[in-house]
């Protein structure tokens, strides 16, 4: 079952903002990975506490969040942040 990669406006706000090369890599190697399986893989952490139910992809410096609709077959991507601010 191959997943599809819905972004927030919160979040397309935020890639704008983005190196061009940070988002180059997301697009070529994220996006691909979490279409496949967004539930595992080495850059992939299930969250927890108050981030219950968001998952983040590690992208160097950078903390990708997103969320997985089951039914719907799609990951929102919710944010990103650079990793000293990401779980603040």
């Amino acid at each position: 079952m191959s997943y599809s990669i819905a972004e927030t406006k919160q979040f397309q706000k935020l890639k704008a903002k983005l190196n061009p090369n940070v988002y180059e890599k997301i697009k070529t190697i994220v996006y691909p990975q979490l279409k496949e399986n967004p539930f595992f893989g080495t850059n992939i952490k299930k969250l927890k506490g108050e981030f219950e139910g968001y998952y983040r992809y590690r992208i160097g410096n950078y903390r990708l969040f997103y969320l997985i609709e089951h039914e719907k077959v799609i990951v929102v991507i919710t944010s990103i942040k650079h990793r000293q601010n990401a779980y603040k």
